[in-house]
């Protein structure tokens, strides 16, 4: 009995839900059109969005050319939407957009269609090909609906979708400058602002720019250095011109000076290792270093000089007596010379 007791609401369960299924591929395959507009929207109304788009689906065929169809149609679209098949959901909108541009509906489906390619676009790192169509197709929106009561929410999914875009070309160039390729580096992201100039990195753009220069600029050869240096203080006075108030300008204003100094024409104060200004005191200090390291120059030098002098005199000297040697030596190979004859 105990078994059976339990057996039974499981045996319940199974029937109810085979009843249920059956009811629904009953409605699915019946050409009762008012019956199955009536049971869609009962599926709709109660959330289930799957089962509502197929008896919309399998009623657009009952009601084609009908005063209903627009309706229909719609549902179709809105059922594939809140269900997310996006991908179904603007298919279904374009077309009712199409058949039905006067339809009461039309607003808000042209509207969802743009949803809907919005929610299909990918992250950066992937293919950004949805997301220049729904690009177009936002702009085209806005253009022809600039009264919308969506127009904001539009704004904000082109906004969005044009960051996605200059984050893919920035990261994209940005990887030539973690590779250290600082030549591919600085034409990449040059070529970024070239294709978008108001790309929302722009200032991260400019400073990796002058960047990749001053990095190249290090790694060449002497001969190449002067001007590959002055290659960066281009675009180090191209970044400060626009952004002087960078929270990059204090490391760049440091590396500004090393090449300066690199040129030979540094005179501000020295760059340390952790891009900090040096104080007042700091300063005066490396001031007279640098002093007592220039007169310390000049001292060697005037005793390098003493010591050519000296080296100069010693071998005059030395040549004078080589000299001797050879003029004494003389009389002696003549005296051998007359004893052989």
């Amino acid at each position: 009995m105990r078994t059976i007791r339990f057996i039974l609401p499981f045996l319940s369960a199974i029937v109810a839900f085979s009843s249920c299924k059956s009811q629904y591929e009953m409605l699915l395959n019946s050409n009762d059109a008012d019956l199955k507009y009536e049971a869609a929207f009962q599926y709709f109304n109660d959330s289930k969005f799957t089962k509502a788009a197929s008896l919309f689906e399998s009623m657009s065929v009952l009601t084609g050319g009908t005063e209903r169809d627009d309706t229909v149609q719609y549902y179709w679209g809105l059922s594939n939407y809140r269900a997310k098949d996006f991908y179904k959901a603007e298919t279904n909108f374009q077309k009712f957009i199409e058949s039905y541009p006067r339809s009461p509906f039309a607003p808000e489906a042209r509207f969802l269609r743009l949803d809907c390619l919005y929610r299909q676009t990918l992250r950066y790192e992937l293919d950004q090909s949805p997301t220049y169509v729904a690009i177009n197709a936002i702009a085209e929106y806005m253009a022809e609906y600039p009264e919308a009561t969506n127009i904001k929410i539009c704004q904000e999914m082109l906004d969005d979708l044009n960051e996605r875009l200059d984050t893919k070309a920035f990261e994209a160039a940005r990887l030539y400058y973690r590779m250290e390729d600082y030549i591919a580096s600085r034409v990449s992201f040059r070529n970024v602002l070239k294709d978008d100039s108001e790309n929302v990195f722009r200032e991260d753009i400019l400073y990796y720019i002058a960047m990749s220069s001053y990095r190249y600029a290090q790694l060449s050869v002497h001969q190449k250095q002067k001007e590959r240096y002055m290659t960066f203080v281009d675009d180090y006075l191209n970044f400060i011109g626009e952004y002087p108030e960078s929270s990059y300008r204090r490391e760049l204003d440091a590396i500004y000076r090393r090449s300066q100094r690199a040129l030979g024409r540094y005179q501000g104060l020295p760059a340390d290792e952790e891009l900090e200004e040096l104080d007042s005191r700091a300063f005066e200090k490396e001031r007279r270093r640098m002093a007592r390291s220039e007169a310390g120059q000049i001292r060697k030098g005037a005793k390098a000089n003493e010591r050519l002098v000296d080296a100069t005199e010693d071998a005059v000297i030395i040549d004078g007596m080589i000299n001797e040697a050879e003029a004494k030596s003389m009389p002696a190979e003549k005296k051998v010379r007359n004893k052989r004859d």
